[in-house]
């Protein structure tokens, strides 16, 4: 089942500095090893937590999201901070107009858990990472803690680990926090 989606009404909980607790933009970008030579792939990515950090490093990043009030906040916010390549995206993550192979690097941060076709999401992933590619999911541990969505709408690691191993051929998983976690795939 899956969770509710986060109302953009909310979005500034999203730039919160104490999120940096959990779990920091540049942890991504190292564990990831983003370059400038890198097109990224941030599926859900709000108002731009990962995403702006992320394309001050990166040659290009497609921002998508389902909500444009979020696509909205993250321009300003990358308006503010002066980046300028980033190509936003307004499309649900199973079906974005991403180009099929184009991305080197990706992530998906706090997401999944709202999504209710997480087999859809993993074969767009799929789609548009180039073969030597790697993807980041980032999810709450299904653990109480302070921020994230309630117990019941999270996904435990492993089970996540065990959908990821059906769709990727490599798997891997790491720990940020006690409550947060990431899988790497790749193909």
């Amino acid at each position: 089942m899956a969770g509710n989606r986060f109302h953009h009404s909310k979005a500034e909980k999203l730039l919160n500095p104490k999120r940096r607790e959990l779990i920091a933009p540049e942890e991504v970008v190292s564990l990831l090893h983003i370059s400038e030579r890198d097109v990224v792939a941030d599926l859900g990515a709000g108002n731009g937590y990962f995403t702006v950090p992320i394309a001050k490093v990166a040659k290009t990043v497609y921002a998508v999201d389902v909500q444009q009030e979020m696509l909205a906040s993250l321009q300003q916010h990358a308006e503010k901070e002066g980046v300028e390549n980033i190509a936003y995206i307004l499309s649900d993550v199973t079906a974005t107009t991403i180009p099929s192979q184009s991305v080197d690097q990706g992530l998906m941060a706090f997401v999944l858990h709202e999504v209710a076709d997480r087999e859809a999401v993993f074969a767009e992933i799929a789609r548009i990472m180039k073969p030597n590619g790697a993807f980041l999911l980032i999810e709450w541990e299904a653990v109480e803690s302070d921020m994230g969505p309630p117990t019941h709408e999270r996904i435990p690691s492993q089970q996540l680990m065990d959908e990821a191993k059906a769709a990727f051929a490599h798997v891997e998983l790491v720990h940020f926090h006690p409550s947060v976690y990431g899988i790497v795939m790749k193909k």
